[in-house]
Protein backbone atom coordinates (compact mmCIF):
# COMPACT_ATOMS: atom_id res chain seq x y z
CA UNK A 1 0.00 0.00 0.00
CA UNK A 2 2.62 2.47 0.95
CA UNK A 3 4.21 1.46 -2.55
CA UNK A 4 0.66 2.67 -4.29
CA UNK A 5 0.94 5.83 -2.13
CA UNK A 6 4.22 6.77 -3.14
CA UNK A 7 3.49 6.17 -6.63
CA UNK A 8 0.05 8.34 -6.66
CA UNK A 9 2.21 11.09 -4.17
CA UNK A 10 5.13 10.94 -7.29
CA UNK A 11 1.85 12.07 -10.21
CA UNK A 12 0.04 14.55 -7.96
CA UNK A 13 2.75 16.68 -6.53
CA UNK A 14 6.20 17.86 -7.72
CA UNK A 15 9.06 15.57 -6.13
CA UNK A 16 7.88 14.62 -2.88
CA UNK A 17 9.57 13.59 0.17
CA UNK A 18 8.32 9.95 1.01
CA UNK A 19 8.11 8.85 4.69
CA UNK A 20 10.06 6.00 5.39
CA UNK A 21 8.80 3.60 7.81
CA UNK A 22 9.43 0.30 10.19
CA UNK A 23 8.64 -2.65 8.00
CA UNK A 24 8.87 -5.23 10.82
CA UNK A 25 7.36 -2.78 13.21
CA UNK A 26 4.08 -2.83 11.18
CA UNK A 27 4.46 -6.32 10.97
CA UNK A 28 4.17 -7.22 14.41
CA UNK A 29 0.78 -5.58 14.86
CA UNK A 30 -2.71 -6.79 15.12
CA UNK A 31 -3.82 -6.72 12.26
CA UNK A 32 -0.98 -8.58 10.18
CA UNK A 33 -0.97 -11.29 13.18
CA UNK A 34 -4.54 -11.78 13.90
CA UNK A 35 -6.79 -11.49 10.74
CA UNK A 36 -6.83 -14.70 8.33
CA UNK A 37 -4.84 -14.99 5.40
CA UNK A 38 -7.65 -14.22 2.84
CA UNK A 39 -8.27 -10.27 4.28
CA UNK A 40 -4.54 -9.40 3.53
CA UNK A 41 -4.78 -11.48 0.13
CA UNK A 42 -8.09 -9.97 -0.63
CA UNK A 43 -6.42 -6.42 0.13
CA UNK A 44 -3.35 -7.17 -1.66
CA UNK A 45 -5.62 -8.33 -4.95
CA UNK A 46 -7.65 -5.06 -5.25
CA UNK A 47 -4.23 -2.87 -4.71
CA UNK A 48 -3.40 -4.33 -7.65
CA UNK A 49 -6.10 -3.53 -9.53
CA UNK A 50 -5.95 -0.21 -8.70
CA UNK A 51 -2.08 0.04 -9.15
CA UNK A 52 -2.31 -1.75 -12.54
CA UNK A 53 -5.14 0.38 -13.68
CA UNK A 54 -2.57 3.44 -12.14
CA UNK A 55 0.56 2.40 -14.16
CA UNK A 56 -1.50 1.32 -17.31
CA UNK A 57 -2.87 4.78 -18.25
CA UNK A 58 0.45 6.83 -17.59
CA UNK A 59 2.22 8.65 -19.89
CA UNK A 60 5.95 8.50 -20.72
CA UNK A 61 6.06 11.82 -19.08
CA UNK A 62 4.70 10.86 -15.41
CA UNK A 63 7.15 7.47 -15.51
CA UNK A 64 9.87 9.82 -15.00
CA UNK A 65 8.42 12.13 -12.60
CA UNK A 66 10.17 11.53 -9.19
CA UNK A 67 10.02 11.43 -5.65
CA UNK A 68 12.35 11.99 -2.87
CA UNK A 69 13.84 8.97 -0.83
CA UNK A 70 15.07 10.53 2.73
CA UNK A 71 16.62 7.32 3.48
CA UNK A 72 18.98 6.92 0.22
CA UNK A 73 19.49 10.71 0.29
CA UNK A 74 18.07 10.76 -3.64
CA UNK A 75 15.35 11.01 -6.14
CA UNK A 76 14.01 8.27 -7.60
CA UNK A 77 11.93 8.30 -10.80
CA UNK A 78 8.47 6.35 -10.79
CA UNK A 79 10.00 3.98 -13.19
CA UNK A 80 12.71 2.86 -11.63
CA UNK A 81 10.36 2.46 -8.10
CA UNK A 82 8.98 0.07 -10.20
CA UNK A 83 11.60 -1.80 -10.97
CA UNK A 84 12.86 -1.88 -7.18
CA UNK A 85 9.19 -2.81 -6.59
CA UNK A 86 8.76 -5.56 -9.08
CA UNK A 87 12.28 -7.46 -7.39
CA UNK A 88 11.11 -6.90 -4.36
CA UNK A 89 7.56 -9.03 -4.91
CA UNK A 90 9.93 -11.45 -6.55
CA UNK A 91 11.51 -11.78 -3.28
CA UNK A 92 8.81 -12.01 -1.01
CA UNK A 93 7.92 -14.92 -3.42
CA UNK A 94 10.78 -16.54 -3.47
CA UNK A 95 10.92 -16.36 0.96
CA UNK A 96 7.16 -17.74 0.53
CA UNK A 97 8.01 -20.44 -1.83
CA UNK A 98 11.10 -21.82 0.06
CA UNK A 99 8.82 -21.38 3.65
CA UNK A 100 6.12 -23.62 1.69
CA UNK A 101 9.33 -25.91 0.36
CA UNK A 102 10.55 -26.32 3.72
CA UNK A 103 7.01 -26.79 5.80
CA UNK A 104 6.58 -29.23 2.83
CA UNK A 105 3.49 -27.53 2.29
CA UNK A 106 3.23 -28.76 -1.34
Amino acid sequence: MNAYIRFKLGLTEVNPVIKPYDQDAWAELSDTRLLPINISLTLLHSLHARWFELMNNMTLEQWQRTIYHPQRKRNISLWDMLKTYAWHSLHHTAHITRLRERMKWI
